[in-house]
Formats: structure tokens, C-alpha cells, sequence
């Protein structure tokens, strides 16, 4: 592994060993559940509490250098502090694209660019991912400056899959298309979004710009 990639990594992961502090606030308050609790399964909420700990064995593991893609796209993304964001500043179009992180591969960046909206849906937000063979689609709950996303994936042909909430800890079986993510700003006009333990990788980040 070259100098300059493997710096990139060490960069983010040497952040990731003093957690994100928007997501020690959301862990540490009891306003974490508080507005999508209800929602929520309570392994997704678990899992969501454990992002600073995924993050960093996802960033570990992709120092292992066995992945594909650009390796300095993950220091530009998870590098930068998540800082807050107002709604105002979300809605609109944006490009995205995907990283995966840990698990099955070291690290996949994906080069290609797609197109994610925000919009104003049911009196909240509404993320979606609108093309590609991967899409998505879910709410944003704000949470001290944050956003919390619970949404779903589906396959490019099927029918778009909502957030069930269903998983062992409430007694259903598990459904593997249900996502749980923390999106904050990193910088002007871009935005990062995590997903901590999905099925294919430790952690999948959704880099959005415009």
C-alpha cells in the first residue's frame, strides 16, 4: 500500500479512536430514541449507538489494502468532523455515491456518481436514492443537529421497500433490507451518511455532493 493511501486511512481511523461527537451525544443523551424510537427496532437503535466503535473496525480493516477503488476517497469522507446541518440546507438534489467499508472487502469505492434527492414528505424528509442497482429510500429524524435515517434498500427492478422495524429483538425475523444511519455535513454542499453493520460490509457510507 502506497504512503499517501495508507495515510488517508490512518488519518480517518486516528479520528474514529476519539469518536464522533455527534454520535457520543446521540448515545449518551436520553433524547437518542427520543422522535423515530417508535420506529425503530431496538437492535437498529443498539446498532446505531455502536457507530463510533464500527466505524474505527471498519476503518482497521480496510488498512488490510485487499479492496477496490480509489483508496483516498476514504480519508476525504471520513475524515472530516460531522458538524450540523438545518433542514433548509438538505432539501434539494445531490449526487451520491458509495463506499463500503470492513467485512467482505477490506474497502469498495464505487466510482460511479448517482442521483439521491431530499425532499419535504408527510412533514418531514424524505432520502432517496433514485438510480443505480442499488437503490434506497427512508426518513430523516433530526437528533442534536444530526439526522437519523431509517429507510430500506432495494434491488434496481423491484418494488421500492420501506423501514419495517421488524428484527429478533422484537420477536420477528429478521429483515436484512431495513437500514439505520446517521447522516451529518462535512462540508459545504456535502454530506456523509453511515450505516453501521450492514450485510456485505462493517460499515457503507453514502458521500453526497452538489
Amino acid at each position: 500500500m502506497g504512503g499517501t493511501r495508507k495515510n488517508s486511512i490512518l488519518g480517518a481511523l486516528s479520528r474514529a479512536k476519539a469518536p464522533l461527537a455527534l454520535a457520543l451525544t446521540l448515545a449518551a443523551t436520553p433524547s437518542f430514541a427520543a422522535g423515530w424510537q417508535e420506529q425503530a427496532s431496538r437492535a437498529d437503535i443498539a446498532r446505531l449507538a455502536q457507530l463510533p466503535q464500527i466505524r474505527a473496525a471498519a476503518l482497521q480493516d480496510a488498512q488490510r489494502g485487499a479492496g477496490r477503488g480509489d483508496m483516498r476517497a476514504i480519508g476525504g469522507v471520513m475524515n472530516p468532523e460531522g458538524h450540523a446541518i438545518p433542514e433548509r440546507a438538505l432539501i434539494g438534489t445531490w449526487r451520491c455515491r458509495q463506499l463500503k467499508l470492513g467485512r467482505m472487502a477490506s474497502y469498495m469505492v464505487y466510482d460511479g456518481w448517482f442521483s439521491c434527492s431530499i425532499r419535504s414528505h408527510k412533514g418531514g424528509l424524505m432520502l432517496q436514492k433514485t438510480n443505480g442497482t442499488q437503490r434506497f429510500m427512508g426518513m430523516l429524524f433530526p437528533e442534536n443537529g444530526a439526522w437519523v435515517y431509517l429507510g430500506a434498500w432495494s434491488a434496481k427492478g423491484e418494488p421500492w421497500h420501506q423501514y419495517s422495524g421488524a428484527s429478533a429483538s422484537v420477536g420477528a425475523s429478521v429483515t436484512p433490507d431495513d437500514q439505520i444511519g446517521l447522516l451529518t455535513g462535512i462540508g459545504d454542499n456535502h454530506l456523509r451518511l453511515e450505516i453501521p453493520a450492514v450485510q456485505e460490509s462493517l460499515l457503507d457510507v453514502v458521500e453526497l455532493k452538489r
